[in-house]
């Protein structure tokens, strides 16, 4: 194994981590509630269905974000748990993680993508699925 591989290596679980500390900002009711602050975290071509199957797009999200539950300083937070994240490409990251909002368990999955593979992390894509009562 060449250097290459080994940088490979550090680079990838830091682009993991990377998306992991951008994910768990928009989980920030400080970032929710500003419009301004979830946009530098989201996409321009961010799309997310929710665990209501409704499709939701930037400018939907950031415009109805800071009302919905969890964007509240002193309201339910989310609690995220079981994050974990693969480096798909260069630039790429997929994460997987369960949330608690007050007795709502949600699974979630998220592609994180930076422009041309470098400056800022956002979010692509996000999908949330309701876990029902008493489900494993």
């Amino acid at each position: 194994m060449g250097m290459d591989s080994a940088s490979d290596e550090v680079d990838e679980a830091d682009e993991v981590k990377q998306a992991i500390e951008a994910e768990l900002q928009l989980m920030d009711p400080r970032v929710r509630s500003s419009r301004e602050r979830a946009g530098r975290l989201l996409d321009p071509e961010f799309v997310e269905v929710g665990g209501s199957g409704r499709r939701w797009t930037y400018a939907a999200v950031l415009a109805e974000l800071p009302g919905q539950a969890g964007s509240s300083a002193d309201g339910p937070r989310y609690e995220p748990s079981r994050m974990a994240g693969v480096r798909l490409a260069p630039g790429l990251v997929h994460l997987t993680f369960e949330t608690r909002l007050g007795d709502r368990r949600t699974r979630h999955s998220s592609l994180w993508r930076r422009a041309d593979g470098v400056g800022a992390w956002r979010m692509y894509y996000h999908q949330a699925t309701r876990v029902p009562p008493g489900v494993a």
